[in-house]
């Protein structure tokens, strides 16, 4: 008789049964915010709706087999975690900025090179990464979680810019949704408790059938069977461009890196390898290149899953496995993409909200093993506020080039690894031990 695994240990085979729901709630977590980012910059590039759509399915397929080369790394590219991946809102500013002054091409061009440049870091990574101390990445752990609590906020009140964002009916979509995972939580037995952010979606989906709130439109559009385009776009190579994106590209690899910490300490309970953070990066660099080849933006960890993670401690690679092969079906198979595009934002916002806070408290626990010492502190304070500060009034930075505001006028957790990197390289390795030493002085003087 074979013997299966828990999903609460990262190897072996759990049923295929039992592995399906869970690797679908990982999946209804972060489909809508892996489709998004291709709207928008899409738009802005004045692309077709044919064109959109055919980039949405390859986002799809691109998220499932980065997902997959994450949790079964090939050669050193991946970091074998049950990281989920998909397209990453950290670019969607400047490649709506190339996109629209230098055309799809060129933002494509850029994906490319970028997608390289930090594999090729990630491969590296040793040799760079003692500038990332546990307390540097127990900030932007923080961070990541701060910054993605107005994310929750405004999909609860459904959806950045929608026509009836806050209104009764989504406040009462989300606050229902909301309400059946804290239920199903505190009701549920055993390991079913952990499916408490898919039976809340299930739930919320059917309400919002009834309200209305979900058109099938786009289900009945979709063709049965289609594969993603191979250079569907050529790619043109400017500078500037180049230039620019590849900056995002140290963004993104500083939020892969909180990820990847977030994760290995919420999830397993330990800090995250040299080798697991290094394979984490040149998944994130070689699979954007990938993706691009495929007219898609690039591709990255999704802290939405990370707070799934944090909330529900399943971390079996078989079981986000299964999650991948949904994605890749999604793609190939316009239809099941189309039944999974339909999810309305309060619904997903009524889930999100606690799976964001959930990484809020993980970078606290990270701080707190850190130590409160005044050094550790200085790092944690100053960093936070500026960065989640000064982002909040983006006009501080109109006196910066229009490249530096591009990277940090609203990416408060760019703001903090750099605060934090650089407070971590001037401030004295033994704060305490001096700070001491003076006082002994003074009392000794008196």
């Amino acid at each position: 008789m074979k013997k299966y695994s828990s999903i609460y240990e990262l190897d072996g085979r759990v049923p295929v049964a039992k592995a399906i729901p869970f690797g679908l709630q990982h999946i209804l977590a972060m489909f809508v915010a892996n489709i998004t980012p291709i709207i928008i910059v899409a738009a802005a590039s004045g692309l077709s709706s044919s064109q959109t759509a055919k980039l949405i399915q390859a986002a799809m397929v691109i998220a499932g087999i980065g997902t997959m080369i994450q949790l079964y790394p090939v050669w050193k590219i991946g970091s074998r975690l049950p990281i989920v991946m998909g397209i990453s809102f950290t670019f969607v500013s400047i490649l709506c900025f190339v996109g629209s002054q230098y055309g799809y091409s060129t933002a494509i061009g850029a994906v490319l090179v970028g997608g390289v440049v930090e594999g090729v870091l990630g491969l590296f990574a040793r040799y760079w990464r003692k500038v990332i101390t546990p307390i540097v990445a127990a900030s932007v752990v923080t961070a990541i979680g701060f910054s993605l609590l107005n994310v929750g906020a405004y999909s609860f009140g459904g959806g950045n810019g929608s026509a009836d964002f806050g209104s009764a009916s989504n406040l009462i979509l989300g606050a229902i949704t909301l309400v059946c995972c804290l239920g199903f939580t505190i009701l549920a037995k055993g390991q079913y408790k952990q499916l408490s952010v898919l039976f809340g979606l299930v739930v919320g989906y059917v309400v919002a059938i009834c309200m209305g709130k979900v058109d099938f439109q786009g289900i009945t559009d979709a063709k049965l069977l289609a594969f993603p385009e191979l250079l569907p776009f050529k790619p043109e190579f400017n500078i500037s461009a180049i230039v620019s994106v590849v900056l995002i590209y140290l963004v993104s690899a500083t939020e892969t890196i909180g990820d990847t910490s977030a994760l290995a300490e919420a999830g397993l309970g330990r800090n995250a390898s040299e080798k697991e953070i290094a394979g984490a990066l040149a998944c994130d660099g070689f699979v954007s290149s990938l993706s691009g080849l495929f007219g898609c933006l690039p591709i990255t960890s999704f802290s939405q899953n990370v707070g799934l993670v944090a909330l529900t401690k399943v971390v079996n690679r078989f079981t986000l496995f299964m999650g991948a092969v949904i994605m890749i079906l999604a793609g190939l198979f316009p239809p099941l993409g189309a039944i999974l595009a339909t999810l309305p934002e309060p619904v997903l916002g009524g889930c999100t909200l606690i799976m964001f806070g959930s990484i809020v408290v993980s970078g606290l626990h990270m701080i707190a093993k850190c130590g409160y010492n005044q050094r550790n502190m200085l790092i944690v304070a100053l960093s936070l506020s500026v960065g989640i500060g000064f982002t909040q009034v983006p006009d501080m930075f109109h006196v910066f080039p229009t490249i530096i505001q591009n990277v940090f006028a609203e990416n408060c957790v760019a703001v903090v690894f750099l605060t934090a990197v650089i407070l971590n390289l001037i401030l004295p390795k033994k704060m305490e031990e001096e700070q001491q030493e003076k006082t002994a002085i003074r009392k000794e003087i008196a």
